[in-house]
């Protein structure tokens, strides 16, 4: 894979959307226009991730994060992969990601009916150490034709603190990705892996993972 290569032309993505965004008066246009450009700036930053360069990385999934934002108060209702986005871009940095925690428990997602939108909740709670509610929002994931088992089980056992039952399920997670063909900007990064490492880290319960092209090098 020639990550440079695609790093530039997420790059030329994000600028040429940047050049659109000053005329774009209609708020529904704009707010999708944000998203875009927090989709460039998301696979920029997994582009530079995945050459090692994890300063310029975090630079970009920051200004990701920003967009996301950005986009949040003119998005339709149950947008919720705008603050899942902020929270991951901000965790895969290595930066705090509490405010966008916060933003999405404030703007409801624990009450939501979708299972997005619960996904949104417990990545917040567990971002915030709040890991009995992150368990319970968790296990109503778990068992659904519209979310991914494998997660499920992981943000589940990342909230119990059950170290071999989340090296099992992330393990999991990481064959799913390596076995799909559809990627966010046709990125092809396990993300949610390296996001559910970077908590589990902070509880003592990072699994090791055993090398993949979806991975950056170690």
């Amino acid at each position: 894979m020639d990550w440079k290569q695609r790093h530039r032309q997420a790059i030329e993505r994000y600028r040429d959307g940047q050049r659109r965004l000053p005329g774009i008066g209609d708020p529904d246009q704009r707010q999708r226009q944000l998203t875009r450009l927090g989709n460039a700036a998301w696979a920029v930053g997994l582009c530079l991730l995945m050459e090692g360069r994890r300063g310029e990385a975090a630079e970009w999934l920051r200004r990701a994060a920003a967009r996301y934002r950005e986009s949040w108060p003119d998005a339709p209702p149950g947008s919720w992969g705008r603050p899942i986005g902020a929270t991951k871009a901000l965790l895969l940095a290595g930066e705090d990601a509490e405010e966008a925690a916060r933003w999405a428990l404030e703007a409801g997602a624990a009450e939501a009916s979708s299972p997005i939108g619960r996904y949104a909740a417990v990545l917040a709670l567990l971002v915030l150490r709040r890991d009995g509610e992150a368990h319970a929002l968790a296990a109503g994931l778990a068992g659904r034709d519209d979310f991914p088992a494998d997660v499920a089980s992981a943000l589940a056992a990342l909230a119990a603190g059950d170290g071999p039952a989340y090296a099992a399920a992330v393990e999991e997670v990481l064959r799913s990705f390596e076995t799909r063909e559809a990627f966010l900007e046709d990125t092809p990064v396990a993300d949610t892996v390296l996001v559910l490492e970077r908590l589990a880290a902070e509880r003592g319960l990072a699994s090791g993972l055993r090398p993949s092209e979806l991975l950056p090098p170690t």
